[in-house]
């Protein structure tokens, strides 16, 4: 097999709906007055002020991160990539299965020895966990509320190994996606946030209970105006995230 690339790590790649990375002098954590503050400075403010949530809607290795304040405002909205380049997105489900025999007749296919496919998955596995605790870093410095929550899709029960979920037919199609929210989750609760586990069936419907409508399609759409293109399925699910954590 091609040898796999070594690690490079290379920080968040631009994206053109992100906000200037740049965070004011007051926000950045380099020591000034904002990077200094306690722990428990931190938390006695989030105790005090209106805090605010965001939504995930990830899709493979990158993710959609809308974060809405406690009256249903948009505070901001960004699309981030977990992992560097060079590392496949889906481990389990493409070089696990062919490490198996599965699609090996396809175009695409090549012969990998599962043994290199366990190593693989773990160095994807650290990449992503890089990237979120990066990504949600970047977030942190840029947003001026409190930052208290996060809404990320709920995950299928899976078996306990990697190598098992190679093994199962169901679980090696959704292990990578499951693999890079659990990732955003860590880096969350690492950073004190609360981890809200959603239903993509009936979070609109949470949403609109939240807001106290019958309807929620109309709200995401003004809120969709309010920052301009692009404003997609994926960026309305995470909005709808995020409000919903308030009926949670």
């Amino acid at each position: 097999m091609p040898p796999i690339p070594p690690l490079k790590r290379t920080g968040l790649r631009p994206a053109a709906e992100r906000r200037d990375p740049r965070a004011p002098p007051d926000l950045i954590k380099d020591g000034s007055a904002a990077g200094t503050r306690s722990k428990e400075e931190e938390v006695a403010k989030r105790r005090t002020q209106p805090t605010a949530t965001v939504g995930v809607a990830e899709n493979g290795n990158s993710a959609v991160l809308v974060t809405v304040g406690a009256g249903g405002e948009l505070l901001d909205r960004r699309s981030v990539d977990l992992t560097e380049p060079g590392l496949p997105t889906h481990p389990h489900h493409h070089e696990g299965s062919w490490a198996v025999g599965r699609y090996l007749d396809s175009p695409w296919a090549r012969p990998i020895p599962l043994a290199d496919v366990l190593v693989l998955v773990e160095r994807v596995r650290a990449s992503a966990a890089r990237g979120a605790r990066e990504s949600l870093e970047a977030l942190e410095a840029t947003v001026r509320v409190p930052i208290a929550s996060i809404a990320i899709r709920a995950c299928p029960q899976l078996p306990p190994t990697t190598e098992e979920r190679i093994a199962d037919n169901r679980a090696q199609t959704v292990a990578d996606s499951v693999m890079y929210r659990q990732a955003l989750a860590t880096a969350a609760e690492s950073r004190g946030w609360s981890v809200h586990w959603y239903d993509r069936e009936r979070v609109f419907r949470d949403a609109a209970a939240a807001l106290g409508v019958k309807e929620i399609g109309a709200f995401l759409n003004e809120m969709g105006r309010s920052i301009g293109p692009p404003w997609q399925a994926k960026h309305k699910l995470a909005a709808a995230a995020a409000i919903a954590v308030k009926q949670s």
